[in-house]
C-alpha cells in the first residue's frame, strides 16, 4: 500500500508538472488582448507548475534514497559541545575561530593583492572596498559625530563578523550569534565602548555627572539603566537569531521528506534578510548608546 502511494504521488506530479507546462506555454502564445485574465491564467499555470515539480522531486528522491524516519523535535538554548584533542569545547568557539579565520585571510589577500595596487581613479574591488569605508565612517560619524577612525573599523568589522555568522548558518551550522555567550561578549565590548568614548570625551567625573543629571537622586536609577545595556543587547541578538533558527529546524522537521523549495525559500528570510536586519540593529544601538554618553 505504501508502495502503491509513492508511485501514485509520483504519477500525480509527473502529471501536474506536464499539464503546468503546456499550459503556461500556451498562455505565453496566447494575444496580450486581455491582461488581467492572461495574468491570472499565468499565475495558474506557474502555481501547478510549481506544485507538479515539487512534488515529482519529493518522490523520486524518496525512491532513490528511501525514506529517512522523522526523530522528536527538541531545541537546545545551549549551542552542542565538541571534543577536540581532548578537550570538551561549545561548537560556537570553534565556528567563531573558522569565521575569524575566513576574515584575516580575506583581509591578508586585499591587504597583498589589492591595496597596494590602488589608483587614484577607483575600479573593481577598489570600488568596493572604498564604498564600504566611506559608508561605514559616515554611517558612524552621523550618530556620534568625529570619534576617530578606530570607532567606524570596529562598527565594520563587527558587521562583516555577523554577516561572517549568517553565512556558516547558511551553511546549516549553529550560528555563533545564537549563543547567549557570544551575543553578551559583544554586548559587553558595547558597553566597554560606551564608558571609554564617555570618559574620554568629559573625562571621569563629566561622565559620573551626566548619570547623575538632573538630580543625584537619578544616579542610582542610572546606574541600573548603564548596566542593563549590556543584558538588553544581548538578550535581543540572542533572542532574534536563535528564534529564526527555531522556525528553520521547526520547518525542516515538520515537512520532514517533502523539505524540498520552500525552505530554500524561507532561508532567504531567516538566513539572509533577518540576520543582516539584527547587524543593522545592533549597530545602530551601539552607536546610539555611544552618542548618548559623549552628547
Amino acid at each position: 500500500m505504501d508502495l502503491l502511494l509513492k508511485y501514485g504521488l509520483l504519477a500525480l506530479g509527473a502529471a501536474l508538472t506536464i499539464v503546468g507546462f503546456f499550459w503556461r506555454r500556451s498562455v505565453m502564445q496566447k494575444p496580450a488582448e486581455d491582461a488581467k485574465a492572461l495574468k491570472k491564467q499565468k499565475i495558474g499555470s506557474t502555481i501547478v507548475l510549481i506544485i507538479g515539480l515539487w512534488c515529482l522531486t519529493e518522490q523520486v528522491l524518496q525512491l532513490l534514497f528511501g525514506r529517512t524516519e522523522s526523530e522528536e523535535f527538541s531545541v537546545s538554548i545551549w549551542a552542542p559541545r565538541m571534543e577536540i584533542g581532548g578537550i570538551t569545547i561549545s561548537s560556537t568557539v570553534v565556528v567563531t575561530w573558522v569565521v575569524m579565520a575566513l576574515l584575516i585571510v580575506i583581509a591578508l589577500l586585499l591587504r597583498i593583492f589589492v591595496i597596494p595596487k590602488m589608483t587614484d581613479k577607483p575600479h573593481g574591488i577598489q570600488t568596493v572596498l572604498e564604498l564600504g569605508v566611506e559608508y561605514a565612517c559616515k554611517y558612524t560619524n552621523s550618530k556620534v559625530g568625529d570619534l576617530g577612525a578606530g570607532l567606524p573599523a570596529y562598527i565594520g568589522t563587527i558587521a562583516l563578523f555577523m554577516v561572517g555568522c549568517a553565512f556558516v548558518e547558511m551553511m546549516g551550522v549553529r550560528a555563533p550569534t545564537s549563543d547567549i555567550t557570544m551575543t553578551f561578549a559583544m554586548a559587553l565590548i558595547t558597553f566597554i565602548l560606551i564608558n571609554y568614548y564617555g570618559i574620554r570625551k568629559k573625562g571621569v567625573a563629566g561622565r559620573i555627572k551626566t548619570l547623575a543629571e538632573p538630580s543625584p537622586v537619578v544616579f542610582p536609577i542610572e546606574l541600573v539603566s548603564q548596566v542593563a545595556v549590556p543584558v538588553s543587547l544581548a538578550c535581543r541578538l540572542f533572542g532574534n537569531m536563535l528564534g529564526g533558527m527555531i522556525v528553520m529546524d521547526l520547518l525542516y522537521w515538520a515537512m520532514g521528506n517533502a523539505a524540498i523549495g520552500l525552505p530554500s525559500v524561507a532561508g532567504l528570510y531567516f538566513n539572509v534578510f533577518h540576520p543582516l536586519i539584527q547587524v543593522y540593529i545592533f549597530i545602530t544601538l551601539t552607536l546610539t548608546y555611544i552618542g548618548e554618553a559623549t552628547e
